[in-house]
């Protein structure tokens, strides 16, 4: 869409006017004067007075001077404006140049000497018709501005000291990338490219990536009589630069525009907090002692090291792919959930342990696993949160130079560790379902349940087995008992290669729980049928403001998502029936 809209200006260029009447902008650098024939008319009327004035002080008759009374017509002929001369320059004197060689290019074509009439510039606002006196040819300056597009036209030569021959404009002309909004690929990216082709013959860049609009949370543009702008400013005042800068990324989706809320910039602000806890947690542990920037590859022994050092590669190749694609939300929002998600959370809490063994080599290959994966962080998320992890990167140890000039990682699949991969995810799994079926159940969250063991294979025996301190920990589960059938009242939790479950017969109240749902599925039911009646309506799909339809739509899908999670608890307190 966005390519047919500038190659339909491009092919169907119009004349453009280049001028506003505005009192600020870029004045228009043209200097008028009137044709030189209009100039004649003046000195042949002064030059008449003169004749006669001279005549009748020597006593002469002046009906000899009959050629002179035809002057009125002529007069009266050249008063008539038929335009003006127009002398484009850089300044003042210039122009005043450049009018001189017109002026005495003509006047000697007139047979007219070329010192009768010198050239004036009048910055006055006079009339200049009125200023053809006293041999003076006078020449004034237009008073509009340059049109700001026109202006900004110019832009890939004149940040570069164009028109000299620069080194700026020889590194860096033609650029790569420009990155603009969809509203002005006519009003900017077209005339930049028609300006450049005209004043340097070549083409100013590559590539046009069109970002989306920023709109307020319910879609509608920021308007000051609306009261619903967010300024920037205030935004990072209040949450600061970088939580602003990974909102507008992770939102700025392809194809539409972007819904700015105050919550989301909150949310992201919470996640510069967990990063520089989770960064702090490791400094407070000594992780970043004795420790090399850039450093090798870390090689450890142990599976939850291995298998975050195969997450980091995955999370610096999506980053990769999804920068060189332009989908920077894709980008951010890839990195939020490795950071957040992988590091911040899992890693952190499955690291606890390893730091604290009695076994110094696992505490020591933890340490400088955590180190790197740290380090890994702070420079994929630097383009977009640029202040927090330079500040992180320069404080947490001794580094030869700022993250900004860091080099960018290159780790890749070759780091990933299939084995330590499959059974963290296996344990991470477990440990998800388990923390879901509770929060479904209302089990009490500082309440330690028994698990039973129903069946399981040898790979998901032998990751229990590794990793039983992490999964009783992380969810709250007393102890794990292998039992050859499972008693009324438990709730099962599928996992790869076995089957385990929780008795909550005896930990909650099945028929309270059980109308709880109902009361609540019933209420969403009448919602929803509130709800896709207005979506079904012609009417209220023709009538309604647009940001009300699609606020419908999303309520719609989120109380049929709540409804759907509600439905499988219920179904799950049935079983226990």
């Amino acid at each position: 869409q966005d390519r047919k809209v500038y190659l339909h200006w491009l092919e169907n260029i119009e004349p453009w006017c280049i001028s506003r009447q505005l009192w600020w902008g870029h004045r228009i650098p043209v200097w008028y004067g009137f044709p030189i024939t209009t100039v004649r008319g003046q000195l042949l009327r002064q030059g008449a007075e003169q004749e006669i004035e001279r005549a009748l002080k020597r006593g002469e008759n002046i009906d000899q001077l009959q050629w002179l009374t035809d002057f009125s017509e002529t007069d009266r002929e050249y008063r008539e404006f038929e335009g003006t001369i127009p002398y484009c320059a850089s300044n003042a004197d210039d122009a005043a140049t450049l009018a001189s060689e017109y002026v005495q290019r003509k006047l000697k074509e007139l047979g007219l000497r070329g010192d009768e009439l010198t050239v004036v510039y009048d910055d006055e606002g006079k009339d200049p018709i009125t200023l053809f006196n006293e041999g003076k040819y006078f020449i004034e300056r237009d008073k509009d501005v340059l049109d700001t597009w026109f202006s900004s036209g110019l832009w890939p030569i004149g940040t570069l000291g164009w028109p000299e021959d620069t080194p700026e404009l020889k590194k860096y002309f033609p650029t790569d990338v420009l990155i603009t909004g969809f509203d002005i690929i006519f009003f900017w990216v077209a005339r930049m490219m028609m300006m450049q082709y005209a004043v340097v013959g070549q083409k100013p860049f590559d590539t046009v990536y069109v970002h989306a609009l920023v709109r307020d949370e319910k879609g509608k543009k920021m308007s000051k009589s609306l009261g619903n702008v967010l300024d920037p400013l205030d935004l990072i005042e209040e949450y600061g630069a970088d939580a602003v800068r990974f909102t507008l990324t992770a939102m700025a989706a392809m194809g539409r525009d972007l819904k700015l809320s105050k919550d989301r910039i909150a949310g992201y602000r919470n996640f510069g907090t967990k990063l520089w806890n989770a960064a702090r947690f490791a400094e407070m542990n000594g992780v970043f002692e004795n420790h090399t920037t850039g450093a090798d590859l870390p090689r450890p022994t142990e599976t939850v090291n291995r298998w975050i050092i195969g997450e980091t590669a995955r999370a610096r190749e999506a980053t990769d792919a999804a920068l060189a694609a332009y989908r920077f939300n894709d980008a951010a929002n890839g990195l939020y959930a490795f950071v957040w998600g992988k590091v911040c959370d899992w890693y952190v809490e499955f690291s606890k342990p390893l730091l604290n063994s009695d076994d110094a080599a696992v505490a020591a290959e933890t340490r400088e696993t955590m180190a790197w994966v740290i380090d890994q962080c702070l420079i994929l998320l630097h383009p977009v949160m640029p202040f927090i992890t330079e500040e992180l990167w320069g404080t947490l140890a001794p580094r030869d130079k700022m993250l900004v000039h860091a080099d960018w990682p290159t780790c890749g699949t070759e780091a990933i560790d299939p084995a330590s991969d499959r059974e963290m995810n296996w344990v991470i799994g477990l440990i998800e379902e388990i923390r879901s079926a509770r929060a479904q159940m209302h089990v009490p969250v500082g309440l330690k349940l028994p698990m039973l063991q129903l069946d399981l294979d040898e790979a998901g025996q032998a990751a229990w087995d590794r990793n039983a301190a992490l999964i009783r920990r992380l969810a709250r589960i007393e102890s794990l008992t292998p039992v050859d059938s499972l008693p009324k009242g438990c709730i099962t939790i599928a996992v790869e290669g076995g089957t385990l479950a929780l008795p909550l017969a005896d930990v909650i109240d099945v028929a309270a729980e059980k109308a709880r749902l109902e009361k609540a599925i019933e209420k969403l039911a009448k919602d929803l049928r509130g709800l896709n009646g207005r979506l079904q309506n012609p009417k209220f799909l023709e009538s309604a403001p647009e940001d009300v339809v699609e606020e419908t739509r999303a309520l719609a899908a989120q109380k049929q998502e709540e409804t759907a999670r509600l439905t499988a608890a219920l179904d799950r307190l049935a079983a226990l029936a």
